[in-house]
């Protein structure tokens, strides 16, 4: 949720990096710490293509499809950005200030099978990097960075595949919210600045195993950054991303609690050429319509969804079940995001984009 995005535990890579001791203490001082509340602001570009050091997550997901003639992929490169509270106070050099994690995906719709790999790295030394003026994203041979002619540029080597993928703008930034600032929750502490990125039209190539093709697709990039995101009852989030084939745009999502319930909803509508309509929390429901269970984790995650919006009822169906990630070797969380497809109430297609399911093995937390 992108929004998004999802999925950072900074405290725990820190502990990996600082040892348990400092882990404890960092651990201790977030639960004990106050949130601020984010103040209404206009966002500045191209400065808030960068990164935001002054609060602690960020991400930046670019996800979408490509197709080479009859064959077609889902693909995501994500990357995230943890401030390291308990090391702001120290001079060295070497403290771990910051963690950036990456994710990378491949859904192959052809075999149903998802290829997937992951970074983590402290910022600095010339390993990994979060620029501050625009998007500049690295961590070892992996980036992410927004070029001055609006294009972005993602290349990334997997285990067994690559990207090397260019994603133009078609159309002005969406603003999620209330002009780019988004309510996650019942108190104003859960909120994060928020704007999206839809229709990117998408050039370059794939690479799985030794195979490389050519392709082209359509792309959505979210960006969002925040101080504090989860209510204490929350476990996780829904959220959906839809470039329709006419030229709009659909945003989702809601926070869960443990029941299933929805603790807090929103979203967005945007035709083509149109203007942004926002989606208050009592005007969104998602009922979930098909479930999958991994048989890696054995977690149970509802891959087909109604959604009912002030736009209309819409429906979304996983192009492929098995799309579950297990990074917990960078972010420490087990998620489900995949390509998928949205239709109408009376299932016709309507466009393409990424569904995001957290807080379904053990709770989220950020």
């Amino acid at each position: 949720m992108s929004g998004r995005r999802p999925l950072l535990q900074g405290l725990l890579g820190a502990g990996a990096l600082m040892g348990l001791g400092a882990w404890a203490r960092a651990a201790q001082a977030q639960v004990q710490a106050q949130p601020a509340v984010l103040a209404p602001r206009t966002l500045r570009f191209p400065r808030d293509h960068g990164a935001h050091p002054e609060l602690r997550t960020e991400w930046w997901y670019l996800t979408g499809q490509a197709a080479a003639g009859d064959r077609r992929w889902g693909f995501q490169v994500t990357f995230f950005r943890s401030r390291v509270d308990a090391t702001r106070g120290m001079t060295s050099a070497f403290a771990a200030r910051e963690l950036l994690f990456a994710h990378a995906a491949v859904t192959d719709l052809a075999t149903g099978r998802l290829h997937h790999d992951q970074r983590i790295a402290r910022a600095g030394f010339g390993v990994a990097q979060a620029g501050l003026a625009d998007t500049d994203l690295r961590i070892r041979d992996w980036t992410l960075a927004r070029q001055p002619d609006g294009r972005y540029l993602a290349r990334v080597e997997g285990g067994d595949f690559a990207l090397d993928l260019a994603a133009s703008p078609t159309q002005p930034l969406l603003l999620q919210g209330q002009d780019g600032l988004s309510r996650k929750g019942p108190d104003p502490a859960q909120a994060s600045y928020y704007y999206s990125q839809p229709q990117l039209q998408v050039q370059g190539r794939l690479r799985l195993g030794k195979q490389a093709s050519g392709v082209a697709g359509r792309a959505w990039l979210d960006h969002e950054w925040s101080e504090a995101l989860l209510h204490p009852q929350a476990v996780g989030w829904d959220w959906v991303g839809m470039n329709l084939t006419d030229g709009g745009a659909l945003t989702v999502f809601q926070l869960r609690r443990a029941d299933g319930s929805a603790l807090w909803a929103g979203g967005s509508w945007r035709a083509a050429g149109g203007a942004v309509q926002a989606f208050g929390p009592q005007a969104v429901r998602m009922v979930p319509t098909r479930h999958w269970s991994s048989p890696l984790t054995g977690t149970r995650y509802p891959v087909a969804w109604t959604l009912d919006t002030p736009q209309g009822r819409f429906q979304v169906e996983a192009l492929a079940d098995a799309q579950e990630l297990d990074s917990r070797r960078s972010t420490g969380t087990v998620y489900w995001e995949g390509l998928s497809e949205l239709r109408d109430a009376a299932g016709q297609p309507l466009g393409q984009g990424y569904l995001e399911l957290t807080g379904y093995g053990d709770r989220l937390r950020i």
